[in-house]
């Protein structure tokens, strides 16, 4: 990771709001069997530890719990949970790296996008209808890779 972006994934601010994200999100326990509740505040106890570890480049995750989800339709979807403390540095990451990302997308684009849903989507579409144009496009390309 570049240098400097890995300055901005660490400090004090980016490493708090991530915290705050994480516990607003809750979640199930992952292998280590922690909830939010219990990994109370890392930003103040575990901070020098963790920081110096993802600057050096050392920080190694945890594995994940594998959950099966059963499918409406039968089968099961599985699911991998990460430990609390892998989805505070993930989101860290995540909050630096959607800065850099997210702007160049298509203002059509609307997957996985911050502060856009599948609803956003429909009523877009919609509204392209409604001004009479003639298509629209939905692709999904999970199947893809």
């Amino acid at each position: 990771m570049h240098e400097e972006l890995r300055e901005k994934v660490v400090t004090q601010e980016n490493a708090q709001d991530a915290w705050v994200a994480v516990k607003r999100n809750g979640g199930a326990p992952g292998i280590d069997g922690m909830t939010t509740q219990q990994l109370s505040d890392p930003v103040g106890r575990h901070w020098e530890s963790i920081r110096a570890k993802l600057l050096a480049g050392t920080y190694v995750p945890s594995p994940v719990r594998r959950v099966e989800i059963p499918k409406p339709n039968g089968g099961v979807r599985l699911l991998g949970i990460p430990t609390v403390l892998d989805r505070w540095i993930e989101q860290m990451l995540l909050q630096e790296l959607q800065a850099i990302f997210d702007p160049p997308f298509s203002a059509h684009s609307y997957g996985f996008r911050p502060g856009r849903s599948a609803h956003d989507a429909v009523r877009a579409a919609q509204s392209y209808v409604q001004a009479g144009k003639d298509w629209v496009g939905d692709m999904d390309i999970t199947k893809f890779f």
